[in-house]
């Protein structure tokens, strides 16, 4: 069935819990969206993407992230040193795919929003093979805990990070194809996706493959930028879809546990 297309004024939106910076966004992202957060290395895209999913829990959402490389225990560390209160929200790790089961009854029985951590480092660790599931790679599993997550405790975001390792883990001989078939798998699902895609030193591309910008509906941009001897860190949107957005570059600061996107050192006038 063709869904009816929505003006954009009706559009449902996720904040991204920046302020002054989901002001110009319309609101934030459109529900259901598959946005990149690109940067290099230090550029805090861990840290926006666990602020959306940790502020949608506290408002009664269930997010589900999904780390590849970095284990839950150094990202919750990180968390609590930035002054995020674990205590308020249902925050379930979980670093056996055998207890996927029991991470599903634990949601459901929260009272509030859940924040699930899928430690898939954790579990790789526990299996010698790095090449997993019926297709030889990790894909699948992460496919098949999204859907269980979806139909039986009502996830309603993802985050992935990151593409890069996902790439490093699975197979993509044919990357154009079966990056359209991932991101179409997303829109099915309907999560509200954002995939943490590393770029290179030279800020030559967004992503791995470049195909990754077209199929997304929506790109932020951080980086780092140099000035008067300091370096500064920066937030944009290159593109999101539906959405008369400002593609303005805003200094990114981390301050008093909120996120604020400042333009000439001031909140950006609206």
């Amino acid at each position: 069935m063709v869904k009816e297309l929505k003006k954009n004024q009706e559009l449902k939106r996720i904040k991204v819990y920046i302020n002054g910076f989901d002001e110009q966004l319309q609101g934030g992202v459109p529900e259901g969206y598959v946005t990149l957060i690109c940067g290099t290395a230090g550029t805090m895209k861990t840290s926006i993407a666990f602020n959306v999913l940790y502020n949608e829990a506290l408002d009664g959402k269930t997010g589900l992230y999904v780390s590849l490389e970095q284990s839950a225990k150094s990202l919750l560390e990180h968390a609590e040193k930035m002054g995020y209160d674990l205590s308020k929200i249902n925050l379930v790790v979980m670093s056996d795919i055998a207890k996927l089961k029991a991470t599903i009854q634990d949601i459901k029985s929260a009272k509030g929003g859940s924040l699930v951590i899928s430690d898939l480092g954790a579990i790789r660790k526990q299996i010698k093979e790095t090449k997993i599931g019926p297709s030889g790679d990790w894909l699948n599993v992460i496919k098949n805990i999204i859907k269980k997550l979806k139909a039986e405790a009502k996830c309603d975001l993802f985050v992935l990070d990151s593409l890069s390792a996902l790439y490093v883990l699975s197979s993509f001989d044919d990357p154009r194809t079966k990056l359209f078939y991932i991101f179409e798998f997303l829109r099915d699902a309907e999560l509200t996706t954002f995939l943490i895609s590393e770029m290179p030193l030279d800020k030559s591309r967004y992503s791995e493959y470049e195909v990754e910008d077209y199929l997304a509906d929506g790109i932020i941009l951080l980086q780092h930028t140099e000035r008067f001897r300091k370096v500064i860190r920066e937030i944009s949107i290159v593109k999101m879809r539906s959405t008369d957005c400002n593609t303005d570059v805003f200094t990114l600061e981390y301050k008093n546990k909120k996120f604020y996107a400042l333009q000439g050192g001031k909140p950006p006038l609206v």
